[in-house]
């Protein structure tokens, strides 16, 4: 039972990193149109309203006091700080310099989950996000003569390396939390309070759009970031959360920019050669050797059992 629960945690997250890893190109297609806070509010409103539904066909679970606040706080690291300060990144920054930056993500979820867990980095887990990392960022250099344009910005960088800090904080932090209750109730309240965070701030800039001149294909563009980037990516996060450990969940960030790969090449912007070949590999050898490392009750057990 406990290996089907973690096969479906891998295939979650896998999932959602896919649509994050094609959000990136039409996000910024987006933010072309519309400014950062409008694109964020966008996406806040739309999945709060989406997991509201939801919850009307799901078993109603009531929420602790106590835990509401916690779901604040959860909210603030795990979609306002997150999710902002990456979308606010993307726009100043290339999505070349933004993807970089998306790497270190397992390395700094390592470190909190060290400090704040308690889990062991072991030599194991060191060497998979190494190789990962390697293969990641071969394949965002190997495309970066196909999606260049877009000058780097160190303020845009920045931003981008907060949200790597917040989302790795919301994965340890909060992980009591989210293994308590389901992946709907958890998420409803996160993009409630996310979008309570964010609309006082983006009021006027949604209110000076123009909706009816908005052209379908970017109301198509939008209805993705909304509904697959946000509402189901979240939904699918939230449940790998609780059958997987921070570090490993962090570590298929990696698979986003094997995704941007294949859209360059699919769009004919790139080609597929040996380089990108060994560095998908490189990715996946990575993610498997952190599956294989030990968690903290794994190693307390083995103490016990070999006192």
């Amino acid at each position: 039972m406990t290996n089907d629960k973690n096969i479906w945690g891998h295939a979650a997250m896998f999932t959602a990193n896919l649509m994050w890893g094609l959000n990136a190109p039409i996000g910024k297609a987006v933010l072309a149109e519309f400014t950062p806070m409008s694109v964020t509010t966008f996406r806040m409103v739309g999945a709060a309203v989406a997991f509201w539904v939801l919850s009307f066909f799901c078993k109603k679970e009531n929420v602790e006091n106590k835990d509401l606040l916690k779901l604040f706080f959860a909210a603030l690291f795990g979609v306002v700080f997150n999710q902002g300060a990456f979308i606010f990144g993307l726009s100043l920054t290339s999505p070349i310099d933004a993807s970089i930056v998306t790497t270190t993500s397992p390395i700094v979820t390592m470190i909190v989950a060290a400090i704040y867990l308690k889990e062991p980095i072991t030599n194991k887990k060191v060497l998979g996000i190494f190789i990962g990392a390697l293969g990641a960022l071969t394949l965002i250099l190997s495309g970066q003569a196909a999606t260049s344009g877009h000058p780097g910005s160190m303020l845009g960088d920045l931003f981008c390396m907060i949200a790597q800090f917040s989302f790795a904080i919301y994965l340890t932090v909060f992980k009591d939390l989210i293994t308590k209750y389901s992946a709907v109730t958890i998420s409803k309240w996160l993009f409630i309070y996310a979008s309570m965070c964010f609309i006082p701030f983006s009021y006027h800039d949604v209110a000076a759009i123009d909706f009816t001149s908005i052209p379908f294909d970017m109301i198509l563009k939008i209805g993705y970031v909304v509904f697959f980037a946000t509402f189901l990516a979240y939904i699918l996060t939230t449940s790998s959360q609780r059958v997987l450990r921070p570090t490993l969940v962090s570590m298929y960030n990696y698979v986003q920019p094997i995704v941007a790969s294949f859209v360059a090449v699919a769009i004919g912007m790139d080609t597929f050669g040996w380089q990108k070949a060994i560095a998908i590999a490189l990715v996946f050898l990575g993610v498997y050797i952190v599956t294989q490392s030990k968690s903290k009750a794994q190693l307390e057990a083995e103490k016990q059992r070999n006192p």
